[in-house]
């Protein structure tokens, strides 16, 4: 496989006009939802281990993948008190880890103060940055503060990494995060996107986090939200994870030679051949259903609560903790309670039929949601796309509504199933074999 399958007429060499739109200012939260009734035994047995908290939404870049369109804060953020009482309930439900981001989570002024209150008690506290201007005081203080580890977003080498960030310049000023936040003594991981416009050059990625001594490297493919569901030519085709996941478990054992350790995203692998090498830290080596308020917890910077951070605001938002506790909320509203009650009967599609329907469940929903409108039907899945190579066939997905530019809107794709050109199949099969 070559760096060339993932090109097309829009991938031309050099940094693209800067034609993103403003960022929007998202809408005030959802407040005064109602509760679905009284907490289950269900409800009750599931516990959140590791929550994902924006504590803003402003932020200094403007990516071209961002999800959540951030850039301006939101409207109604919550107080310096209001997101202390926040920390409170965390603890009390008996969140072991939290994560926070942005936006750009440093922009927040009292992003330390936070952090403290985490660790105080007791809970890991970590960051997930776009590392444009990780200062060496920055640095400083989260070290001061008690931050354990920062993840730095990677999303290419220089060119193809300044382009997805909008910026040129933003690879540069990564590696300066990296260096001010290695120097200050805070364990540094990376992050990346996996995408049409990087695919091709990920163990030229794997080469530089080597040569900057990041110590973890976690990865997801990019998924149709926000700004990233504006950029058509920038999604992997389904098809297409028939040369990602080969070459996602030959990166992982060449980065865990180098002392890197991996963690593919939620959304990446799925019951293929190499799933023992891509989930080998995992009890049964393999994915499993979606954790999304079973096991984790997403929090918006104005007190909106969903059952994981990426899934989309208007379709998940349980509740808001200005109206209601942070465990009302986890125990008594629908949109938290929906992978406690999912079953086999919710999927659809070649998911519905699939050898492995009752173990996974069709997967990560934020990536199903965000195409298709509802989810239960993943076409993001190497066992899939290999059952399909097998019968001469493959899965794009054509855009059949734009998003309406809000953050955390989806617009709507359709899958299109067709014959694989012969020209192409070959090739694939060949990698599908190795």
């Amino acid at each position: 496989m070559h760096a060339t399958k993932y090109t097309s007429s829009t991938m031309a060499a050099g940094a693209r006009p800067h034609t993103l739109p403003i960022a929007p200012l998202a809408a005030p939260g959802r407040r005064r939802l109602p509760l679905a009734g009284d907490a289950r035994d269900v409800d009750r047995a599931w516990r959140p281990i590791y929550a994902v908290w924006e504590i803003t939404l402003q932020c200094d870049l403007a990516c071209r993948h961002c999800g959540s369109r951030a850039g301006r804060a939101r409207p109604d953020e919550l107080t310096t008190e209001e997101a202390l009482d926040v920390v409170r309930q965390m603890a009390d439900l008996g969140l072991k880890e939290v994560t926070l981001i942005g936006g750009e989570a440093y922009l927040r002024d009292d992003w330390t103060q936070l952090v403290r209150a985490i660790r105080e008690r007791g809970m890991l506290c970590s960051i997930t940055t776009g590392g444009r201007a990780f200062t060496a005081e920055r640095a400083a203080a989260a070290k001061e503060a008690g931050v354990q580890a920062v993840s730095v977003s990677i999303d290419g080498v220089r060119e193809t990494h300044d382009r997805v960030r909008a910026l040129n310049g933003s690879f540069d000023a990564a590696m300066t995060s990296i260096r001010n936040l290695r120097d200050a003594g805070i364990p540094v991981c990376a992050n990346t996107q996996i995408n049409r416009w990087n695919a091709g050059e990920l163990e030229a990625v794997l080469d530089v986090l080597v040569a900057q001594g990041v110590r973890a490297w976690m990865m997801q493919i990019t998924t149709a939200m926000g700004r990233a569901g504006d950029e058509e030519d920038l999604l992997l085709e389904p098809y297409q994870v028939l040369d990602v996941i080969p070459r996602l478990a030959r990166l992982k054992e060449r980065a865990e030679a180098a002392k890197i350790r991996v963690f593919p995203g939620n959304n990446i692998g799925y019951f293929g051949p190499h799933e023992t090498v891509l989930r080998s830290t995992m009890p049964d080596k393999h994915g499993g259903a979606c954790g999304a308020g079973r096991l984790t917890l997403g929090l918006e910077a104005n007190g909106d609560v969903k059952g994981c951070p990426s899934l989309p605001t208007a379709d998940y938002v349980g509740g808001n903790v200005r109206d209601h506790s942070l465990q009302e909320i986890w125990e008594q509203t629908a949109p938290l309670r929906f992978m406690r009650d999912r079953t086999v009967d919710d999927l659809w599609g070649f998911c519905r039929t699939c050898y492995y329907a009752e173990a996974c469940l069709a997967g990560c929903n934020w990536t199903t949601h965000v195409l298709l409108g509802k989810t239960g039907n993943n076409p993001y899945c190497h066992h899939r796309a290999l059952e399909l190579l097998r019968d001469g066939k493959r899965e794009r997905l054509v855009k059949t509504r734009p998003a309406e530019g809000m953050p955390f809107d989806y617009g709507r794709f359709e899958i299109v199933v067709e014959a694989w050109p012969p020209e192409e199949a070959g090739a694939y099969r060949e990698g599908a074999d190795a």
